[in-house]
């Protein structure tokens, strides 16, 4: 696949087959990403990559915790800014509206929507996933870094034929994923991600995100 191709095709999946995901294909991306640039490189992301067993061992504990205590821990991050200031806020309601519209869910329901919130929680039923810290120590750059080293990741998924999505909502039970996968007392989980093949099936097939126009984000300066 060609490099635009795989920008243009890569998006937020939220519904996955149960087809495993070739082991090899998973090693050979996590290692490849790594070329993503870093400052004075650094390489700041730390990764825990799951499936099979212990994928489905993290999901009913997280299905335990939702169950007896559903309520996240206090953040260690903001993922949003506080108020969210415009054109940011627009942006992301009409996503949001887009994806519980193709749901059926209205806006006064708002247990059923936080109840298929919930299924970031089993990765949309992706068959692998990974987890992305980052020490404590780094700063707002290596933050940027993460995020380059993820959406590499996610073309080169794109290219071998696979889906993702990268899932911040992870962060929020924080305290879960570490007490399972027990990273150094120093890392921070910054981002999830569900790995697999897209459900055609899936209602939210039909979701494309859009993309504000060039010339309101650019300025193109001697460039005609």
């Amino acid at each position: 696949m060609h490099v635009a191709e795989a920008v243009r095709s890569r998006r937020s999946v939220r519904g996955f087959l149960d087809r495993p995901v070739p082991p090899e294909v998973l090693r050979s991306v996590v290692a490849e990403a790594a070329r993503a640039p870093s400052g004075g490189n650094l390489q700041p992301w730390r990764l825990f990559v799951l499936a099979g067993e212990p994928l489905a061992q993290l999901k009913a504990r997280m299905e335990q915790r939702l169950r007896s205590n559903p309520q996240p821990v206090a953040a260690e991050y903001e993922v949003y800014p506080r108020p969210m200031p415009e054109p940011y806020r627009t942006e992301r309601d009409r996503l949001a509206e887009a994806m519980y519209g193709l749901l059926g869910i209205p806006r006064e329901q708002k247990l059923q929507r936080l109840m298929w919130m919930q299924n970031n929680y089993r990765f949309f039923g992706a068959p692998a996933a990974l987890f992305c810290y980052i020490d404590r120590r780094m700063g707002p750059p290596q933050w940027s870094d993460l995020g380059m080293y993820l959406q590499t990741l996610m073309l080169l998924l794109r290219g071998h034929g696979l889906d993702s999505c990268a899932q911040e909502a992870w962060s929020l039970f924080h305290d879960t994923v570490r007490e399972f996968i027990a990273p150094p007392q120093e890392w921070m989980l910054f981002s999830g991600m569900a790995i697999g093949y897209a459900d055609p099936s899936s209602k939210l097939e039909a979701l494309h995100s859009e993309r504000m126009p060039v010339d309101s984000f650019a300025t193109f300066m001697g460039v005609p």
